[in-house]
């Protein structure tokens, strides 16, 4: 039984807290927060105790955390963990700060200590089938992957200021789902970001609408679209052509009937939030990382692919402020 400390009690850690719970290999122990009523909340829901960050590393018993704190504590706690000699799943993204990021990684190998970085969407089944149609070779070479992700409505401007930007925040899951399906870094990034959703958002230095294309070595593309506004519904779609064929993952709907009539054909919206859309791709991250603990195994998704997936983040944003293409090989050196 994998014996867990969740940190961070806020919406996301909800979503965690479930899933530790519901898997029969783990059981989680404590819960922290800055927001002490938070902590003690979510706790009594799940028979955990409420006890600080501190408490929860320092404690022998429990073999693992999982991190769903601010972005800005991230590295900290990564470090902190592995030290302590914890298996660490650690939500999106590492840091704000490549440099940083790039250090907590080398402090964190230097324990031998697993850390698996949440990117929850390499989990979603049907994402997930196509990246084992693609590896099988059933459209032949991959040549152009496109991935699309709205978001439903903006998030509080309040969350914008702390964010990091679009890049860093949200286009950051789509970053590594290319890395993922390509199966290694592009040679290039050039994105552009704009803001025609809100203009507070613009106002706070950031983008809500941002379009990436990223182009590697052999001439393969992969183009992502970002929007934070989609009135119909939370738009998470993911299209690949290969040489041979083409694979594509499309929307969760609310309901898989359709209505035909002489008026036309209708059916439902996709899933408004992530909530809903992702919470399968939550309990089987947590059931891969389970697993690689308890078996020694590799993590499905390593501290360095996370810190790839903010290089490209870092690309992208350097990208759209300035107007041109930047190579990775200059980011990364």
């Amino acid at each position: 039984m994998l014996k867990t400390g969740l940190l961070g009690a806020g919406r996301i850690g909800h979503v965690h807290a479930n899933a530790i719970s519901a898997h029969p290999g783990s059981t989680l122990v404590a819960v922290s927060d800055v927001v002490t009523a938070n902590a003690e909340k979510l706790a009594a829901a799940y028979g955990a105790e409420t006890r600080t960050s501190e408490a929860i590393l320092q404690d022998p018993e429990i073999d693992a955390v999982l991190i769903a704190t601010s972005t800005d504590t991230h590295s900290d706690l990564i470090e902190a963990a592995t030290a302590a000699g914890k298996a660490v799943l650690c939500e999106k993204p590492v840091d704000l700060s490549l440099g940083r990021a790039r250090a907590c990684l080398a402090r964190a190998e230097a324990t031998g200590q697993p850390v698996m970085v949440g990117f929850n969407r390499r989990f979603d089944p049907g994402f997930a089938a196509l990246k084992t149609a693609c590896d099988a070779g059933e459209i032949g070479k991959a040549e152009l992957l496109s991935i699309t992700s709205f978001d439903p409505a903006p998030p509080p401007l309040a969350y914008v200021k702390v964010s990091g930007g679009l890049f860093r925040d949200m286009m950051i899951h789509d970053f590594d789902m290319a890395q993922w399906m390509m199966g290694g870094l592009p040679d290039s990034v050039s994105a552009v970001g704009t803001s025609v959703v809100d203009p507070a958002i613009g106002a706070e230095g950031d983008v809500d609408t941002a379009v990436a294309t990223l182009r590697y070595a052999d001439g393969r593309l992969a183009v992502i679209k970002n929007s934070r506004r989609a009135v119909y519904g939370y738009d998470q779609r993911l299209e690949l052509l290969g040489s041979e064929g083409l694979l594509q993952a499309q929307n969760m709907l609310e309901s898989n009937v359709v209505k035909s009539n002489a008026q036309g054909v209708t059916g439902a919206k996709p899933t408004y939030f992530f909530l809903e859309r992702y919470m399968p791709a939550y309990r089987a991250e947590w059931a891969a990382f389970v697993d690689a603990v308890q078996s020694g195994g590799a993590m499905p998704v390593t501290l360095a692919e996370g810190v790839a997936a903010l290089a490209l983040a870092e690309a992208a944003t350097l990208s759209s402020r300035e107007g041109r293409p930047v190579a990775m090989r200059d980011i990364l050196n």
